[in-house]
């Protein structure tokens, strides 16, 4: 297939690599052209060190690109999915596959990213959100992952499906887009918080009640947007918690890691060199949605006040730790 992947960052780079891997034409589309013509002089993304880019995968900064691609991978950061939207809307042609890889919420209008995307090119491209606990390091260097592919359209996810699955990468289809987005975007504001309290000196016993918990609050209110509770038990919930929570191949902890440290937010993402914190801004749309839907995130608050109304994290995780006492799981009394 002709495939064309927006966005030349860690993820989009390893993502182009496994789909040329499968046998498809990849053209990966950079946003500024020095970028592009540094990936085509130096054969390697400085994003994924030791990968090489093969000959074969077409490079470019011109994104009139899109207007022959069967399928369209959006592998931008959360915040220019609708700028990018936008531009291939008037380029793609009628029942192009959009896939959608980033992980997070529109700033302002708490839309998740599939949402974005429809706004801009309507619904005459059907529309398949691809995340799972993949770290575009391992992928990039081939290591056995899995993650999901979830769409409205059987057909579609099957066919994204088909398209990304090899003995070394698994996935598996879901209709559950909205639970599957929601795990995804919100497990970062949880890897932040557990990168805070690793800065802070704090344990694995600190480390695992923040997990916990947020996903609990995480599927409370992917519940209460219409997601499946089953959806938030796998891949896109604890799995991808997991691996952004525990490794250090996550922006988002090692930025809370700065965090707990003394180290300001701003300062902390200008240390990761460029690559997005993506749960710095979900912080943010993660409470406009939860004010929305009326559900209770008490952790993502508690990261709200300290990244957004700059308070203390120790006063704010005291109140947190001594909030009014509760069942583990709700309703197990009825």
């Amino acid at each position: 297939m002709n495939v064309t992947v927006l966005g030349s960052g860690a993820w989009g780079t390893a993502l182009a690599l496994l789909l040329l891997e499968n046998g498809n034409d990849v053209t990966l589309w950079s946003y500024f052209q020095e970028e592009s013509d540094r990936l085509r002089a130096e054969h390697e993304n400085p994003m994924l060190p030791g990968v090489p880019l093969p000959e074969e995968l077409r490079l470019t900064a011109d994104i009139s690109c899109v207007r022959d691609s069967d399928v369209v991978v959006l592998a931008t950061p959360s915040f220019a999915v609708r700028s990018t939207a936008r531009q291939l809307a008037p380029l793609v042609k009628d029942g192009t596959i959009l896939v959608s890889v980033g992980k997070g919420i529109e700033k302002d209008t708490a839309l998740r990213l599939s949402q974005v995307i429809a706004e801009e090119v309507g619904e005459r491209c059907p529309i398949v959100v691809l995340c799972g606990p993949t770290h575009a390091e391992e992928v990039g260097r081939k290591i056995p992952s899995a993650i999901v592919a979830a769409s409205e359209s059987r057909v579609a996810a099957h066919m994204v499906q088909e398209l990304f699955m090899n003995p070394r990468f698994r996935v598996y289809a879901s209709p559950d887009v909205i639970g599957v987005e929601i795990g995804a975007a919100l497990k970062n504001v949880i890897a932040l918080c557990t990168g805070v309290i690793d800065g802070m000196g704090y344990g694995d016993n600190t480390r695992a009640m923040l997990m916990t918990r947020g996903l609990t609050e995480i599927a409370r209110l992917g519940t209460a947007l219409g997601g499946k509770q089953s959806t938030f038990a796998g891949l896109t919930g604890v799995g991808d918690l997991i691996v952004t929570c525990t490794s250090m191949n996550s922006r988002n902890h090692r930025a809370g890691i700065l965090v707990g440290k003394g180290m300001r937010i701003e300062d902390a993402i200008k240390e990761m060199g460029g690559a997005v914190v993506e749960g710095y801004y979900a912080a943010a749309s993660g409470m406009d949605l939860a004010r929305k839907a009326g559900v209770e995130m008490p952790i993502t608050q508690a990261a709200y006040q300290v990244l957004y109304e700059g308070r203390e994290i120790e006063p704010v995780f005291y109140e947190l730790m001594t909030r009014q006492k509760k069942d583990e799981i709700e309703d197990t009394w009825l």
